[in-house]
């Protein structure tokens, strides 16, 4: 499991492609080189400001959440993770989903998320892709062997947003789609049901 990894390496990111968006249809490419590194760097700065916070964990959790929605193209990822199901469900549950989602991924990293007192991430590559920017960023933590962190940037939604990382190649969000799909199996396909159980978990 990508937690599993994450907490090996004592590092995680919140949400957070390995999907291909080539199938997507694309506006004009209005994002920029500069746009998708200030956006890994103010994604980076706002999580080291709630860390320095020293607010309660749920505050800082909460915190974590409108970081996820601020930076991370929400609707695409969740709709993304959850996979053919996203086809069937009505306009109501995607919407629920989505909710339901962002919490679950902010709350399952963000606790994490103090192990990252006194690490360092520099974005050291920029590469133009058919959805936009991968952004190469190196991380360094106190006790850790540097490691890879890239991010997937994309302007679909209409602002520059990021839509996928990969912690030294491991895609956080199709790990999440396999997560999720096994844990709408073990509810017979009942998405409510999921959406429910969803809500608090993490």
């Amino acid at each position: 499991m990508l937690s599993d990894f994450l907490s090996r390496r004592n590092f995680v990111a919140t949400a957070v492609a390995g999907f291909s968006m080539t199938a997507l249809p694309l506006p004009a490419f209005a994002l920029t080189e500069a746009g998708a590194r200030n956006l890994v760097n103010s994604v980076v700065a706002d999580i080291n400001k709630v860390i320095a916070s020293g607010k309660s964990e749920s505050a800082m959790l909460r915190d974590f959440e409108k970081i996820f929605v601020r930076y991370a193209d929400v609707p695409i990822m969740a709709r993304y993770a959850l996979g053919a199901d996203a086809r069937s469900a009505s306009q109501a549950q995607l919407r629920n989903f989505t909710k339901a989602f962002q919490g679950y991924i902010s709350r399952k990293y963000g606790r994490r998320f103090r192990e990252f007192i006194g690490g360092e991430v520099t974005v050291r590559s920029a590469r133009k892709i058919k959805a936009g920017y991968e952004i190469k960023s190196l991380v360094k933590l106190q006790g850790s062997a540097p490691f890879d962190v890239t991010f997937l940037v994309s302007d679909k939604s209409g602002k520059d947003k990021f839509y996928n990382m990969f912690i030294e190649g491991v895609n956080l969000l199709l790990t999440e789609r396999t997560e999720i799909g096994a844990m709408l199996d073990r509810r017979k396909g009942d998405l409510n049901k999921l959406i429910s159980d969803l809500s608090k978990a993490g």
